[in-house]
């Protein structure tokens, strides 16, 4: 138990009046029997809030929310006991959840029941867990206040933003992935595996026209075929220091794992199976797998992989993933590389090569580009202006090397990344050379 402000100032106003007595001698009495007075209140309230008070507590969360939104923590609290209860309460949150409405205070009727709620806002994907609820509960006469601790955890789980990837869902489902920069191809028949027979259209090449359907419907027929499914996409995904880097709030590694929920999301329309393995600190390995709740899975999977202060080891990964993926597959690498790394970047993508097709996604830092286009105005602006153009210089040949082996290399910004992933996908599934 400890003293309220109530009972400091009362306190307070015994001791000022103390102080007078020397100039008033005829105000002793009164103040003695008022401090004796005061003084068994004070008791019989402490002897009064000392008596637990018989509360339950129960927390209503979504056990999967979204980074960077607001969403409602609603806590019921029931009095047992038949008094009633003036209490404050605060509810243990994970500590990087931004957080609005508490402190809670309010008055609860004997036997009654309540509910009060807040707002947290993740501010960064992983597990979050709910420790319990600090209880400030005041005596009857709220000369004393009681302190007390229930212990109520539970996990949330955080995951990239829904909206994002909501919409990344939406467009693809209704064809419409060219907003973010897609560039759907449109063929006509093309394709390896048959789809449909349909009417011959102007432009539609003679080897396609099927003779004997023709025969039958006394009119030209054309075969048209699609893309050939059941096909796989294998991300390797860097989870080391590089992708720590962090532009306008978001870290490479967020967009990247947003950007692979866009391709997860095509690749499944198309009966592709798609999986990844994480590399570089967190080692993570789901197999390529199909269905509907594809996108769902992945987010169960990947939203709690962080990156680490480890340099990630490509030939390694490149290693364990012959291992493990015998089929041939479209092999993703979600990288952000330096000079030093292509030591082991060139020999892990021509053993890749052996099986698979490979694709090395290489984001940059965006202060390169703005250094880079950054008007020269003194001596220390052109040493700079000349490093990056060196700097960029070797990624651009290094990359090339990449291409030299056979592999698709992509350099980019990390906002470019999702619509460069599907054109790629798209034009390699096109291509037939997967």
């Amino acid at each position: 138990m400890t003293p309220s402000r109530r009972l400091l100032m009362t306190v307070g106003g015994l001791t000022a009046l103390a102080l007078s007595l020397p100039f008033y001698p005829g105000l002793a009495p009164l103040w003695e029997g008022v401090s004796g007075v005061l003084a068994g209140i004070f008791l019989l309230d402490l002897l009064a809030g000392l008596q637990r008070p018989a509360v339950g507590l129960e927390r209503e969360v979504r056990h999967g929310i979204p980074t960077g939104v607001w969403s409602e923590v609603t806590l019921t609290l029931k009095n047992r006991g038949p008094r009633p209860l003036w209490l404050r309460l605060h509810d243990h949150h994970p500590p990087w959840f931004e957080v609005e409405s508490l402190p809670i205070s309010l008055q609860l009727p004997g036997g009654r029941r309540a509910r009060a709620g807040y707002r947290v806002r993740p501010v960064r994907r992983g597990n979050g867990w709910f420790a319990g609820v600090d209880l400030l509960i005041r005596s009857p006469l709220g000369f004393w206040l009681h302190r007390s601790f229930i212990s109520l955890p539970e996990r949330v789980r955080v995951f990239p933003d829904f909206r994002q990837v909501g919409r990344y869902a939406r467009l693809a489902s209704d064809h419409r992935l060219n907003q973010m920069g897609v560039h759907r191809r449109q063929r006509r028949g093309e394709g390896s595996d048959f789809q449909q027979l349909r009417e011959y259209r102007t432009g539609d090449s003679m080897r396609r026209v099927d003779w004997k359907a023709s025969s039958r419907y006394r009119r030209l027929i054309s075969r048209e075929y699609q893309d050939e499914r059941d096909q796989q996409l294998v991300f390797l995904l860097d989870c080391g220091r590089r992708m720590r880097h962090t532009e306008q709030g978001r870290a490479h590694l967020d967009q990247v794992l947003n950007a692979m929920l866009l391709l997860t999301q095509v690749a499944a329309r198309q009966g592709d199976a798609v999986g990844f393995l994480s590399f570089g600190g967190t080692r993570r390995w789901m197999p390529p797998r199909k269905g509907e709740d594809l996108v769902r899975r992945f987010l169960h999977q990947s939203y709690d992989i962080e990156s680490s202060t480890e340099a990630a080891d490509y030939l390694q990964v490149a290693r364990e993933l012959m291992q493990l993926q015998r089929r041939r597959a479209m092999v993703v690498i979600l990288t952000n590389t330096r000079d030093e790394d292509y030591v082991d970047l060139i020999p892990a993508v021509r053993l890749l090569q052996r099986r698979h097709l490979v694709v090395v996604a290489n984001l940059r830092e965006s202060l390169l580009d703005e250094t880079k286009n950054r008007p020269v105005t003194d001596f220390d602006g052109a040493l700079l202006f000349h490093s990056v153009n060196d700097y960029l210089e070797s990624r651009r040949r290094s990359l090339e090397v990449l291409r030299h082996q056979g592999a698709v290399a992509l350099d980019l910004l990390a906002p470019q990344l999702p619509a460069a992933l599907v054109n790629n996908y798209l034009a390699i599934k096109a291509s037939g050379a997967l």
